[in-house]
């Protein structure tokens, strides 16, 4: 087989394997006229509950609420007949549009070679067609951080709204955070000697001397651009970091353990920049640094196992009460759980923390208007008020009920097409059985 028949062969498949992988659903149109829900439940989340409400959105944001309200004269006026509306949940850590099979090294774009990759930004890999994308919104996940892994700067995350042509339309934060993976061994920089083991903390902490070498080389080398534009040589790593060393763009830094959290805050206060903890299990013991530091933690997953023998079964579940109780800011994510294929079920996650202790509504703020506020868009999603984006989805009941079920969404105002992967698949196989039944 010829070169060229070996090429045509390879774009070939990805191009199948492509095909095969992308969602047929039709983006929303761009709203035209007011919309007006009423008799609905709302759940403003920020607020009180309102019975008997309306919901007016117009131009992709919310224009006033209230009970009972008399809807504008123009609206398109949708009768909900009792139907509960609650604002887009959000997903605070998460892979889609970046992995789509994981057996499948065509479709994961989750990662660059390399340690240090902070010029690396998850938005311009996201695949808008991804077939997870349809199955996530369907369930109220209106919203998304999509985060790159891998090395220990892994790159930009990008917070996404899941409706769009590309992924520039889906993009609703472009840089949202700066990911760092904490060395597991890092006692050598912070805490005196390397912890026993030798090797292992001496990598540590080279690694923790690696970042303080990116930090510092990215102020000189700003330092020295402005002096001399003419002269000093653009270099992309370090001009990427100049958002974050600004104090614009946040470090999430995935940490564990109590030693690497600490070590973590102490990183971000020797550089003055803002801290976010992804993962955040022993975070209950940190908490006094966390709160002295305003330091706010992403909770990888609820449903996950103990990470010690000796931890209570349930030691996860319990975790986002034990954070509220000692005044640590949090959200929940499902991302420890699966990044991409299961981010549909972040409502039960939280549904799990309310069953372990937290409060029913703290529940759902964890995964609506908590992320908004760590994520610094609080000014546009995560609560039903004036002016917030109308993302936002009705539901047949609780949505941290598995009994619930989404019947409408929105998002900047835009129906959602709600049909996806598995509507499709259900609505197959179910005809399918009614036949058999009918031959019998």
């Amino acid at each position: 087989m010829t070169g060229f028949s070996v090429r045509l062969l390879l774009l070939s498949a990805c191009l199948s394997v492509q095909s095969a992988l992308a969602s047929d659903q039709i983006p929303g149109a761009p709203q035209k006229k007011p919309v007006a829900l009423v008799n609905g439940v709302l759940h403003t989340v920020s607020g009180p509950v309102i019975e008997a409400g309306t919901i007016v959105f117009d131009n992709g944001r919310i224009t006033e609420l209230g009970p009972r309200m008399q809807p504008p004269p123009n609206a398109d006026v949708i009768d909900l007949q009792g139907r509960h509306v609650y604002p887009g949940m959000i997903e605070s850590h998460s892979q889609l549009g970046l992995t789509e099979l994981s057996s499948t090294r065509a479709t994961i774009d989750t990662s660059e070679v390399g340690l240090l990759n902070p010029n690396v930004t998850a938005a311009t890999a996201v695949n808008p067609d991804s077939e997870l994308i349809p199955v996530t919104r369907a369930n109220g996940v209106l919203v998304a951080l999509s985060a790159p892994s891998g090395g220990l700067v892994s790159g930009k995350a990008s917070l996404l709204q899941l409706d769009g042509w590309t992924s520039v339309d889906m993009t609703l934060q472009r840089e949202s955070g700066l990911v760092i993976n904490w060395p597991a061994s890092f006692r050598s920089s912070f805490f005196g000697p390397p912890s026993a083991g030798g090797a292992g903390g001496e990598a540590g902490g080279s690694q923790v001397q690696e970042l303080r070498n990116l930090f510092t080389d990215a102020r000189a080398w700003s330092k020295a651009r402005t002096a001399s534009p003419e002269t000093q040589r653009y270099d992309i790593r370090f001009a990427s970091m100049q958002p974050v060393l600004a104090g614009k763009v946040p470090l999430i830094v995935a940490a564990d353990e109590a030693e690497e959290i600490q070590a973590a805050v102490a990183f971000g206060v020797e550089q003055k920049l803002q801290v976010i903890i992804f993962g955040g299990y022993d975070a209950e013991s940190c908490a006094e640094l966390l709160r002295r530091y305003q330091v706010p933690v992403i909770v990888s997953a609820v449903h996950r196992d103990p990470r010690n023998d000796h931890d209570d079964y349930d030691a996860a579940y319990t975790l986002p009460e034990r954070l509220r109780k000692a005044g640590i800011r949090f959200c929940i994510s499902g991302s420890a759980r699966s990044e991409t294929w299961n981010t549909r079920n972040l409502p039960y996650q939280a549904a799990t923390a309310a069953a372990y202790g937290l409060p029913r509504d703290e529940a759902l703020k964890s995964v609506t208007l908590y992320p908004a506020q760590i994520l610094g868009v609080a000014d546009r999603l995560g609560s039903l008020e004036p002016g917030r984006d109308a993302t936002i989805f009705v539901s047949t009941g609780d949505p941290l009920e598995t009994d619930s079920q989404v019947t409408q969404a929105w998002i900047q105002g835009r129906v959602v097409d709600l049909n996806s992967r598995h509507t499709q698949l259900a609505g197959k196989y179910g005809e399918k059985f009614r036949r058999l039944n009918e031959g019998r």
